[in-house]
């Protein structure tokens, strides 16, 4: 008897880089100080309450979030409302016209100045094909698609915006990778191939992770910043800590520190300096970033 291998559905193409991309970008709280609290009512009904400090600007700015979810029937409501006043709502349908298909409506409206967006997106997900489309009703209006295809870990991945009051494509990209379980390697032409990024990523062992993303703009206004190298790890320290550092091409060096308190309780540091700028006092409020997060879980 021959045993068919079914391949596993590809990332979407929002998350085609995202183990480098997580690597390199997230647990580095360097903007402010950041609180969030998530609950859950026995109804299943969750919370979640978010507050950012930014330090540049002193602002805080606030998110109230709560969360229905129906999973036996495939359907999800969420409702938000932020310090800025804008309210959002999203509706998620799932399996309920094809397996694999999700149909979501996601709105926003802010009152002050009347300013509102609605999409009406899809997604469509099996054994080897990932595809997402939008159509955004007063940006343009403008409908997006996207998909992602993979066979034995080769994945290659494409996004286009039409333009359907001006009758034109005007977004496209392309992008084609290699997925293992120990390591990743992608690389993606953005903004109308104007812009090129190679990222790596490999779980050494247990405890590390190691990563490298290189981008080439060829619109950048200099030529010296047209190319820009990142390179980061992460080390377990335990079961509940972590440490990732990373350094850029521009001489910024960022280290973070996570650590989980007790269960549902998770703090995190974030230090960001700027190694040319190290012997100068000037600015150097501006060149050095600190911050914090703390995290509840309930």
């Amino acid at each position: 008897m021959s045993i068919t291998k079914t391949n596993p559905v590809p990332p979407s193409w929002k998350d085609f880089a995202k183990a480098s991309s997580d690597l390199l970008g997230k647990d580095y709280p360097i903007q402010g100080t950041t609180l969030e609290v998530k609950t859950q009512a026995p109804n299943g009904v969750t919370f979640k309450v978010l507050g950012i400090r930014d330090t540049k600007s002193g602002n805080i700015n606030g998110d109230l979030e709560a969360k229905f979810t129906d999973r036996k029937n495939g359907f999800a409501l969420t409702q938000a409302w932020s310090t800025a006043n804008v309210l959002r709502n999203h509706v998620e349908l799932e399996n309920h016209i094809a397996k694999g298909l999700k149909l979501e409506l996601i709105s926003s409206l802010l009152p002050d100045k009347q300013a509102k967006n609605a999409l009406f997106a899809s997604t469509y997900k099996q054994p080897g094909v990932h595809t997402r489309q939008h159509l955004d009703l007063f940006k343009g209006p403008t409908f997006t698609a996207d998909a992602v295809v993979g066979k034995d870990g080769f994945l290659a991945g494409a996004e286009a915006a039409y333009d359907v009051k001006g009758g034109k494509v005007s977004r496209y990209n392309l992008a084609a990778g290699y997925q293992a379980p120990e390591y990743a390697i992608t690389l993606q032409g953005l903004g109308n191939l104007s812009t090129y990024s190679a990222s790596y990523y490999h779980r050494v062992n247990a405890d590390i992770e190691a990563g490298a993303r290189a981008t080439y703009d060829s619109k950048s206004a200099t030529a010296d910043n047209r190319v820009n190298l990142e390179v980061g790890t992460k080390t377990y320290l335990d079961d509940a800590a972590f440490v990732k550092a990373k350094i850029n091409s521009a001489g910024i060096f960022c280290l973070g520190y996570t650590q989980a308190l007790r269960p549902g309780v998770k703090a995190s540091l974030g230090l960001a300096l700027d190694t040319a700028k190290l012997a100068s006092a000037e600015n150097s409020a501006v060149a050095h970033k600190v911050g914090a997060s703390l995290n509840f879980e309930a």
